[in-house]
């Protein structure tokens, strides 16, 4: 599923979310692009451990997940081994207490927390601070 940010309803006016393993589906992942918060969806959308791609305001895709502690975390959608935009396709793990995905095409694993690649120290993925609220 890719979702575009301007498709999600406005945001509610609330605290930010607690810090615990169950959160509410009803609160948004949003991204620090620049100096701005963008919505990129909703928690609802995301299902613990899979991902989904989210279109960002200046035409890149995001790979948005949530860990099964209810953390979220953004990165890149493209493979740079492949060029292919399937990285929110891949499956999580952890590797010494570090959330990665693994590309589907090449298997290759991307740190979630800062987008490099755990399998090629050369290589990164941009990766995107993020927030409940």
């Amino acid at each position: 599923m890719t979702v575009a940010p301007e498709q999600l309803p406005p945001a509610p006016a609330s605290a930010p979310a607690p810090a615990r393993a169950c959160v509410p589906a009803s609160l948004r992942v949003e991204a620090l692009l620049g100096r701005r918060w963008h919505a990129l969806c909703e928690l609802g959308d995301l299902t613990p451990g899979r991902g989904v791609a989210v279109l960002l305001p200046d035409g890149q895709q995001a790979a948005v997940f949530v860990d099964r502690a209810g953390r979220a975390y953004a990165i890149g959608n493209q493979d740079p081994f492949s060029g292919a935009f399937v990285l929110a396709r891949g499956p999580l793990g952890s590797a010494g207490g570090r959330p990665y995905v693994t590309s589907p095409p090449a298997g290759r694993r991307f740190d979630l927390t800062d987008g490099r690649c755990l399998d090629d120290a050369a290589v990164s993925v941009p990766a995107y601070t993020v927030r409940l609220r």
